[in-house]
């Protein structure tokens, strides 16, 4: 049966493309690795090579078609022995995926179709959601979208600003639909410039507005670091109380896939450390709405850390008219009796999946998420631990001076009389992040990392 080649996604959150030009013609033979075609975004261009030899048998979708969804057929090999009769053999292309629809839709109307099922969020529900709440279920970049939309329509003094927010709808699509409804005036494409942009939401937010600011990437906050750290968080201590900055600075932080080591940092330590910040690193759908209403309604500084792998993850979020999760409170998503792991974002992945092998072989974790990194919820780490004598925690970045160091640190000081092992950390490598894939995938923590550090504290 002839092979199909399907449109490749260049990151995870890709969801469409343009299919710039073919390098191969019908009917020419090719080989496994060959360059056969190239596809681009308005962020990259990539090659797309042939996996299989052949010949290329048909060409389903001319070079020079724009947004053409991942995962469709765009070509057709034929095996060695097959004719351009058995093309006919080949399944039929997949229907084009739409787009999400923005914040303003009918609440009934049915979610849009995606191109490939995303991945589900493990999380249970909030213990603090009254019981019998409807969910929803809604993606993460769907429900930081209404968060924000629901708090800009609550008070006219929040608006949003960034790179490609507006007329893009954001490089994450996580804005689509804001400027539709509430127009250029408080939903603002900035110049790519952080320093600039964020200067100017500090200062907005000293005169009393309520900014969120949007960075592509927390890598490139790394230009806006001055007036994050010595205007938005310490302007209220200096000025004695008399000057506030209620801001957000939110937007993807850490691994993505194959966007390298200046792409790829995990900023999670660096900004907990300061005092004047407030940080948020939720995991589920739900947490990423409830904490972002929370952190746009705070009189302090902000730093919201989303993940860019859990854009298209999806997850039940109550269906309240105003649904808050309150800052600095950690959440039991399960419990257990023989080691604690604790985690927050995407760490929560590797944990949970850690948790069921663990399940197994009959040690029952209990895994505590701790969506907010600042301040830091240490009773409920301290209580899980008094329970279990024993302490995993699991970070995407680098162990040195990291935040599972300060957790290690805290369990020692407020419960070193309880550990009946010391505490284990699983990090991400000390290594800048590599590019090629499978180095990647070997720099960031793993499952079964986790496993056999949980191994480890129990003497298993």
């Amino acid at each position: 049966m002839p092979i199909q080649v399907l449109m490749p996604a260049l990151s995870p959150t890709m969801e469409k493309g343009n299919l710039a030009k073919w390098l191969k013609k019908e009917g020419e033979q090719i080989k496994s690795g060959d360059v056969i075609a190239e596809i681009e975004t308005d962020k990259a261009t990539m090659e797309v090579e042939a996996t299989d030899e052949g010949t290329l048998g048909k060409i389903l979708i001319p070079e020079g078609t724009a947004d053409v969804a991942v995962n469709t057929p765009i070509a057709t090999i034929l095996a060695d022995g097959e004719s351009a009769a058995d093309l006919a053999k080949a399944p039929a292309p997949a229907a084009k995926a739409a787009e999400s629809a923005p914040p303003a839709a009918a609440k009934a109307e049915a979610p849009a179709p995606k191109a490939a099922p995303a991945p589900q969020a493990v999380a249970e529900p909030d213990p603090e959601v009254p019981a019998g709440t409807e969910m929803v279920t809604q993606t993460i970049r769907e429900a930081l979208r209404d968060a924000m939309a629901e708090e800009m329509r609550r008070d006219p003094d929040v608006f949003v600003m960034g790179e490609e927010v507006a007329e893009y709808q954001g490089a994450y699509k996580v804005t689509q639909g804001l400027l539709q409804e509430f127009g250029a005036r408080r939903v603002i494409d900035t110049p790519i410039t952080e320093h600039g942009f964020a200067g100017v939401g500090v200062g907005a937010a000293m005169t009393g507005l309520k900014p969120i600011v949007e960075f592509m990437t927390f890598n490139f906050a790394m230009q806006a670091i001055d007036q994050i750290i010595n205007s938005a968080a310490k302007t209220l201590y200096m000025s004695g109380g008399q000057m506030g900055c209620s801001i957000v600075f939110r937007g993807p932080n850490g691994a993505a896939a194959r966007v390298a080591a200046q792409h790829s940092q995990d900023y999670s330590a660096w900004y907990s450390n300061v005092p004047g910040l407030k940080v948020v690193a939720p995991f589920s759908a739900a947490d990423y709405k409830g904490l972002l209403k929370a952190a746009i309604r705070d009189p302090n500084p902000v730093i919201f850390l989303e993940n860019e792998v859990l854009y298209g993850h999806t997850g039940e979020v109550p269906k309240l008219d105003d649904f808050i999760v309150p800052i600095g409170k950690a959440r039991i998503v399960r419990s257990g009796s023989h080691v604690s792991i604790i985690s927050w974002s995407n760490g929560m992945t590797y944990a949970l999946k850690a948790a069921d092998e663990l399940a197994k072989e009959g040690i029952e974790a209990e895994v505590i998420d701790l969506r907010t990194l600042r301040p830091m919820d240490t009773e409920t780490i301290i209580n899980s631990v008094k329970k279990t004598g024993r302490a995993v925690t699991v970070e995407e970045g680098w162990a040195q001076s990291g935040v599972g160091a300060e957790i290690a640190a805290r369990i020692m000081e407020n419960a070193f009389d309880y550990l009946d092992a010391p505490v284990a950390r699983v990090s991400g490598k000390d290594v800048p992040m590599p590019y090629a894939a499978n180095l990647e995938k070997l720099a960031l923590p793993s499952a079964a990392e986790v496993v056999e550090a949980a191994k480890a504290v129990c003497y298993r």
